[in-house]
């Protein structure tokens, strides 16, 4: 049956018949690992890409585009709370269109696309309410977009405007957004969100705009500062973090100068997060700088006649430049008027200076040194020294302070002394696993070099050719019939003559048996003493 078969096929069957139970059950434990393998493997690769189809789905518009797909038989995933649908990606443009056409996702009630369905009876309430639903699906859709936000919702209060009205609400405006878990939201992009709201709608200002997160954290305040959101939170974010970068780095210095442990800095700082604006206008004229204009007006009056005839002055005396009523004769007079007008160029400056904040209001700094190393030091350059490095400024009332007292150190050395205790754990730890390995790793190769001694025996036995296997087989069943013979003559001779020796039948079975465990001790020098007979036959 099996010479039917290729060559290699009955080469592979031969070899599988001559190993041991053991060998055999190995085999086909490794085949089976290799065919399961194969079959994931292939499941895998064969498993196609998937990419979003589409994202943040209402449950009417996926179950509408599952729908969809189930009809068309394509491939989709849903994710995200059925949120998402995902295609494999070599689809994906090609769906879109698809469904485009089928017009999904609906976007009927969202955006502007309310304001289609107004009717010319709608009523200047109902149209002002659908301007601000439209607006509000319109932004959500937007805030959608950035990066990291998986869902929002806005609500906008925007006042109608009343034209018998002297003073108009402003509008206001709530936002929340529900981020990834993996991914929050940073300070900048709660800030790009508040600024987006706030230029989409006339009239709102930043500042009137709340972000609120959907775990209920508030994101960015009414007063448009963003909290607790990545380094530029806020005020009181951004002083903790000022602080800490002080500490850090006056830390790092003092373990420079008196080893590390062996000094600890704390930092207290005082910020302005006031914002102000200071405008000035100063004034110079420069003399050598020509006047813009300049006018000169004299006026000048002389007359020889006394003085007219009229009413006394009090106690009846005359005005000056006349003389007595009673003298009859008259003076000069004289009258003259001066005026000088320049127009000179003169400098305006004007300067407005707008103070960031974020400024320092006061500084405190007090370094503590361990007084086992104290003694080494200079405590008043220690000071200096810090003094220089935080900026201290005593016209700000700037406090530093530097004492030195012992310290504790049982925690640092229960410390050390577990970090020793775990490095001599990880090191037992390795070598345990070393000699496991290298034991492992022995035991196989033992186990390999018996599967390789015991093949290499079979394939000694197996090393014989088909003619030389016959005749051995030939030969061992002469002796046997030979035997049998023997054995069938030498009963009647016992019967007749019991007295007969049968050392000679002996003799024969002990060199039967001694053949016999010649060819399986020795096949090698019994393939050569055949091949032998064999050509002695051959030339006979």
């Amino acid at each position: 049956m099996t010479d039917r078969l290729p060559a290699p096929v009955r080469r592979i069957t031969d070899a599988f018949r001559s190993f041991t139970p053991g060998q055999k059950a190995v085999t086909i434990a490794a085949v089976l690992a290799l065919i399961i393998g194969g079959y994931f493997f292939a499941t895998w690769a064969s498993k196609p890409s998937y990419a979003i189809l589409f994202n943040n789905l209402s449950t009417k518009d996926a179950s509408a585009i599952v729908d969809s797909l189930q009809k068309s038989g394509a491939k989709y995933e849903l994710a995200n709370d059925g949120q998402t649908v995902l295609v494999p990606q070599d689809k994906v443009n090609d769906l879109r269109l698809s469904l485009s056409g089928e017009g999904l996702p609906g976007d009927d009630g969202t955006g502007y696309a309310l304001l289609d369905q107004q009717g010319i009876t709608t009523s200047d309430f109902m149209q002002h309410t659908n301007y601000q639903r439209a607006l509000e699906g319109e932004l959500s859709n937007t805030i959608k977009s950035i990066d990291g936000v998986e869902a929002a919702t806005v609500h906008l209060v925007i006042p109608q405007k009343d034209v018998f009205a002297d003073d108009q609400d402003k509008p206001t405006a709530s936002v929340l957004v529900a981020s990834s878990t993996t991914k929050p939201l940073s300070g900048q992009q709660v800030q790009s969100i508040v600024h987006l709201v706030a230029s989409s709608v006339e009239g709102l200002d930043p500042t009137q705009i709340t972000v609120a997160g959907a775990d209920g954290k508030i994101l960015s305040t009414g007063g448009g500062a963003a909290v607790g959101t990545g380094s530029d939170g806020g005020n009181e974010s951004q002083t903790v973090q000022f602080q800490n970068r002080m500490n850090t780095s006056l830390q790092t210095m003092l373990d420079s100068v008196v080893g590390p442990g062996h000094a600890v800095v704390t930092t207290t700082a005082d910020l302005d997060f006031d914002q102000t604006q200071t405008t000035s206008r100063t004034y110079n004229a420069n003399p050598s700088v020509p006047a813009l204009s300049e006018s000169n007006s004299r006026e000048a009056y002389n007359s020889d006649q006394g003085c007219a005839g009229g009413v006394l002055g009090p106690d009846n005396v005359a005005g000056p430049g006349c003389n007595n009523a009673g003298s009859g004769s008259s003076g000069p007079g004289q009258y003259e008027n001066t005026q000088n007008a320049r127009q000179n160029a003169v400098n305006q400056m004007d300067e407005i200076r707008k103070n960031a904040p974020g400024g320092i209001r006061k500084l405190s700094v007090a370094v503590l040194l361990d007084s086992t190393v104290a003694g080494s030091v200079n405590p008043a350059q220690v000071q200096q020294l810090v003094s220089a490095a935080a900026g201290i400024d005593a016209t700000r009332g700037d406090t530093i302070a530097v004492s030195s007292m012992p310290f504790d150190q049982s925690a640092a050395q229960a410390a050390q002394k577990a970090l020793t205790e775990q490095t001599t754990a990880a090191k037992d730890a390795k070598q345990e696993s070393l000699y496991k390995t290298a034991g492992l790793a022995a035991l196989v190769l033992v186990l390999l070099f018996l599967a390789w001694r015991t093949s290499r025996k079979g394939k000694r036995r197996k090393s014989l050719t088909p003619a030389e296997r016959k005749h051995l087989e030939d030969m061992q069943a002469a002796l046997e019939a030979q035997r049998l013979n023997e054995l069938n003559q030498a009963i009647p001779a016992q019967m007749l003559e019991a007295g007969v020796d049968d050392s000679n039948v002996q003799a024969r079975e002990e060199r039967q048996r001694e053949i016999e465990q010649m060819v399986k001790d020795q096949p090698d020098e019994m393939a050569v003493l055949l091949r032998g007979w064999l050509a002695a036959d051959s030339t006979h």
